[in-house]
């Protein structure tokens, strides 16, 4: 192999493991899309990950409200959706 040959595959290598780490974040990111949320009464964090938003669509539906993000309701619904979730752990 050439010397020119060479280099060329060690930056392609090079430059295939420095972007390996950006791929692997930007695939496993995008999955879960869970973040922290802050329950102000209880003063506790929880994740939202799937399992909560199905958990919210069923204190939507239990309480007979409208269809909606958990993002988009009031201080109020939201305090109210923390004390239903603390008494309905699973």
């Amino acid at each position: 192999m050439s010397k020119q040959a060479s280099r060329h595959v060690g930056l392609f290598l090079v430059a295939s493991l420095l972007s390996a780490p950006v791929s692997l974040f930007a695939a496993t990111s995008g999955q879960d899309h869970e973040q922290r949320v802050y329950d102000a009464e209880h003063k506790d964090y929880h994740e939202w990950n799937d399992h909560e938003n199905e958990a919210w669509h069923r204190f939507l539906a239990e309480n007979h409200r409208k269809d909606h993000e958990f993002a988009k309701a009031n201080k109020k619904e939201q305090a109210d959706y923390w004390k239903w979730r603390h008494e309905h752990p699973e």
